[in-house]
């Protein structure tokens, strides 16, 4: 596989850590500080109430203060990365860049700690005092056998969980390679023969847990630099060493591989050569994990043995073993049930549900990390991408469950499904939104034609659809050519229907209503007759129209003015309504709802009327309230212009109307966004900001989109195509599989009125 990282200059590495502001870490209040008020609230006097609770009952320091979702990442600096005993100071780097992926990658909170201090016993009685301060503890490159001393020690002492990352995370990722490892080559576990090269901290670790997952211990070996740990050796040995001397009569690590299954590596660069893989066991498992240059290299391992699976700590190489993917979210569990520790039933639940995500079809985000490759479980893909952005939903349910069934949870789960929808929610502001389309459509077997079948996105995409149990998908395309690229992307092909447009016996069907549709505008049956034919637009729309379907998406090869054309051709407006583009932009604050992004390029006054009707009615759909504002460079008349008169006209409009959400125009942005504009203008109607934004163009709707999008941090969905007589919806060119699924799913939501009328019975 290519090379994945780029090389890392120390002086830009320098800089990144100095400018614009020296560090990593900053500091971010979680509630208002912007009156008085917000003051007396969060300081004295405020303040004397949750202090007063917490001092009756000690459990609510997590309901009033941020303890719940803080961790403390501490360190001696006593071996930092691969540099040695650095000191404490010295470590405050690495220390502020795990608290960073602590937030990144699953939301936690997390400040560093550097103690000066050496002496183990004086270190846990540091931490010890101020550790419940934190809902958990993260321990940091601290040497051996010191972190060994330092964790059971707090263990024992603090009532939260306290996790060495360089022990335990290391075995849960190699153990979740190692469960996909033997099932690929048809192993298991029980009966694996395991060589471990490194007795410090993480090798014993590594093997504790394997052991724990099922190895037995007359199969395990554990070496150090004098050779390996057998029963009765006296010299370098050390009690974590001694649990787990072998019965063998092998007294060197060449010696231990022969006829080895598995090979864990967590020692030194080139610890292992060609004659040790040559003589392991067939399709050897080889984690040579050294960082770093590993134990032995993945090149020299295939000159020898073509049949073995390989991984290592490096990101240019396939499988890496990356703590990443345990800390972050094993926290993110325990925390959540406020777990007393972290046992070994939650470092399995996470080393099964990683091997578990390994084998799912990943998504785009992981196909972009690897620079465009999309990988699939085998061989050079056992262990999930750090960049998969379903982590965070997947791995801490597992950890939580596993808390609450081994009872060292004090809060137990009672709604799975809810939890996992949280966590998306977390990371993904995208996500509460698409959980309630999704939770509307799931079940009810709406057929979603996918117009562009024969793409291999669009295949991906129509049988997530289908898996997801959105609705049934149905492809149109040629089945010689959609079923070759079925099978280029591993999607089982007869798992999705397709219809040839060519050979469809509906054609004769669809070409009478289209010529009695266009026959006054020019077209001539036989005209009629190639659209039918060779259009997939004109084709998938005619399956809507006349019942075949429920709805279309398209798009995806095709500029969205074309595939809208197409679309129109066939779709008339629905009865009494407008036929409008509507985009929605998410941050962390705010969802809001901008149209019309692409139909109507200037709109007159009624036009403007029919827009907000129009989106009001999908965002009351979607269950929001709609609160629309008609933007325009001016605020109630100041300044005047032709535009501002234009939409104070549709204000009017809607006053005739009698329609029944708030409204109000003209305004420029900033006012309308401004939960506080009634102080300046008492009269206006929108009681709280507004969330619908009606642009008095398209192209403004287009720049504020991605403006919002590049330079405002939002997700932005859309534009879906609202008011056809049938749900169509068009994607952008190049469309991702996620955008394609999303879209497939508002097609099935149908933004009708008929819809919420029955969605209401």
């Amino acid at each position: 596989m290519a090379d994945r990282t780029s090389p890392v200059d120390d002086n830009e590495a320098l800089a990144f850590h100095k400018d614009p502001v020296p560090g990593k870490l900053g500091m971010m209040a979680t509630k208002p500080m912007a009156t008085q008020r917000d003051l007396s609230l969060a300081y004295s006097p405020g303040v004397a109430a949750p202090v007063k609770a917490i001092a009756e009952d000690p459990d609510k320091v997590y309901d009033y203060t941020s303890k719940g979702n803080m961790v403390a990442v501490v360190s001696n600096g006593t071996a930092i990365l691969g540099l040695g005993d650095l000191g404490p100071a010295a470590s405050k780097p690495v220390m502020e860049g795990k608290a960073v992926l602590f937030k990144r990658f699953a939301d936690v909170d997390a400040i560093d700690i550097e103690i000066e201090e050496r002496d183990p016993d004086a270190f846990v009685e540091c931490v010890a005092r101020f550790g419940n301060s934190f809902g958990g503890i993260n321990l940091e490159d601290i040497k051996g056998p010191d972190c060994f001393i330092i964790e059971q020690a707090l263990r024992e002492r603090l009532d939260i969980p306290v996790f060495h990352d360089d022990q335990h995370g290391t075995a849960i990722i190699s153990a979740a390679g190692i469960i996909n490892a033997c099932e690929i080559t048809g192993r298991d576990i029980a009966d694996l023969k395991v060589v471990v090269n490194g007795a410090g901290a993480a090798g014993i670790a590594v093997l504790e847990l394997l052991k724990a997952m099922g190895v037995r211990a007359e199969n395990a070996i554990l070496c150090d630099s004098k050779g390996t740990i057998f029963q009765g050796r006296e010299d370098g040995m050390n009690q974590w060493k001694a649990a787990h001397a072998a019965p063998t009569k092998a007294r060197s690590l060449a010696e231990a591989m022969e006829g080895a299954d598995c090979f864990l590596g967590l020692s030194i660069a080139g610890a292992v050569d060609e004659a040790m893989v040559r003589s392991m066991a067939s399709q050897p498992i080889i984690f040579a994990m050294a960082n770093p240059d590993p134990e032995i290299r993945p090149e020299a391992v295939r000159k020898v043995r073509n049949d073995a699976i390989i991984a290592t700590g490096r990101s240019d190489y396939p499988n890496q073993v990356n703590n990443v993917l345990g800390f972050p979210y094993i926290f993110r569990g325990a925390l959540d049930v406020r777990a007393r520790t972290i046992n070994e039933d939650m470092k399995i639940a996470a080393a099964n549900a990683l091997a578990a995500l390994a084998r799912e079809d990943v998504p785009d985000e992981v196909s972009a990390a690897y620079h465009g490759q999309r990988p699939s479980f085998g061989k050079d893909y056992i262990i999930p991408s750090p960049f998969d952005p379903r982590l965070i939903s997947w791995v801490p349910p597992h950890v939580a469950k596993a808390a609450v069934d081994s009872g060292v949870a004090r809060k137990p789960v009672s709604d799975m499904g809810g939890y996992r929808a949280a966590l998306a929610r977390r990371l993904d502001p995208t996500a509460a939104l698409l959980q309630r389309i999704q939770g509307a459509v799931s079940g009810k077997g709406k057929r979603i034609v996918f117009a562009e079948g024969e793409e291999p996105s669009v295949i991906r995409a129509a049988y997530a659809f289908q898996n997801q149990e959105l609705g049934e998908a149905v492809l149109v395309g040629r089945e010689e050519q959609t079923k070759a690229n079925m099978r280029l992307v591993g999607v089982p092909e007869d798992s999705l229907r397709i219809v040839n447009a060519r050979l469809s016996t509906r054609n004769r069907h669809y070409t009478d209503y289209l010529y009695a549709r266009l026959q006054r505008g020019g077209y001539l049956k036989r005209d009629v007759q190639r659209l039918v034919n060779n259009d997939r637009n004109v084709f998938s729309a005619c399956m809507v129209k006349l019942g075949d379907a429920d709805g279309m998406v398209t798009g995806v090869t095709r500029n969205y003015d074309a595939a809208l054309k197409d679309v129109l051709s066939v779709l008339a407006p629905a009865e009494g309504r407008r036929v409008i583009g509507m985009s929605i932009a998410l941050t962390r604050n705010r969802t809001l709802f901008i149209a019309d992004t692409n139909v109507t390029e200037f709109p007159e006054p009624e036009q403007l009327a029919d827009i907000a009707c129009e989106a009001a009615l999908a965002v009351r759909q979607m269950g929001f309230d709609p609160r629309v504002a008609f933007l325009s460079y001016s605020t109630f008349g100041n300044p005047a212009g032709q535009r501002s008169e234009k939409i104070q006209t549709a204000v009017k409009l809607l006053d005739m109307r009698g329609v029944d959400f708030e409204y109000e125009g003209e305004m420029a942005a900033d006012v309308a966004l401004d939960p506080g504009h009634r102080v300046l203008y008492p009269f206006s109607r929108l009681t709280k900001p507004a969330n619908v934004l009606i642009m008095p163009a398209f192209h403004s709707a287009s720049i504020a989109t991605k403006l919002l999008r590049a330079g405002g941090g939002a997700t932005v969905l859309g534009p879906m195509l609202l008011g056809t007589e049938k749900p169509a919806q068009i994607a952008r060119l190049g469309a991702t599989v996620s955008e394609i699924v999303t879209l497939a799913a508002l097609a099935a939501y149908d933004f009708s009125p008929v819809a919420e009328d029955e969605a209401a019975e």
